[in-house]
């Protein structure tokens, strides 16, 4: 599984990289086919005060591509809550295949 992380507006620590990078190894668990992972950190309204931090995570495996978003005032709580619903997708896809 390629794991490719991607930052916009700012420069990620590696405490940060780190963290999603052992998230996303657990992702094996729940699909064994998957290609690769793109991994999308930005802030929104850099122009204003408040920053909106985004996770998105796409996933490629075989004929088929799973899409997140989610947003909120910390990177990790919004990757956290983006990961959530990407293991909720991934195993509802694989019930529907098994069945």
């Amino acid at each position: 599984m390629n794991v490719r992380i991607q930052t916009v507006h700012f420069d990620a620590d590696g405490k940060l990289v780190d963290y999603v990078n052992k998230k996303m190894s657990k992702l094996d668990t729940f699909h064994d086919r998957i290609i690769k992972v793109d991994v999308l950190l930005k802030l929104d309204n850099v122009v204003h005060t408040t920053k909106d931090k985004i996770a998105e995570i796409r996933v490629h495996v075989p004929k088929h591509h799973f899409f997140v978003k989610c947003s909120s005032k910390s990177f990790e709580e919004s990757f956290d809550s983006a990961f959530e619903s990407l293991v909720n997708q991934v195993k509802k896809k694989k019930e529907k295949q098994l069945a």
